[in-house]
């Protein structure tokens, strides 16, 4: 709700997509066969980020973003590390 006035439509919307990302690796159950879906879903979002930041924007704590579902498929739900 803070960025509806602030930011233009397209960068709300993959701002919105990442935190919806980030809600759904963070649950308590996460459906195995979804994780494939969700690993394509974050890299797409990382893009959509590449096209309205600048280069500099881009560290490797953004990188891990990618990494973050294959840790779940390894290790099991966020929650329970």
């Amino acid at each position: 709700m803070a960025i509806c006035g602030i930011l233009p439509k397209s960068i709300r919307q993959v701002i919105t997509h990442l935190c919806l990302l980030f809600n759904a690796i963070c649950r308590r159950v996460i459906a195995p066969t979804r994780l494939d879906d969700l690993e394509n879903e974050a890299i797409i979002i990382l893009f959509q980020l590449e096209m309205y930041f600048p280069p500099l924007f881009f560290n490797i704590m953004v990188h891990l973003i990618v990494h973050l579902v294959r840790e779940i498929r390894i290790c099991g739900p966020v929650f329970l590390r």
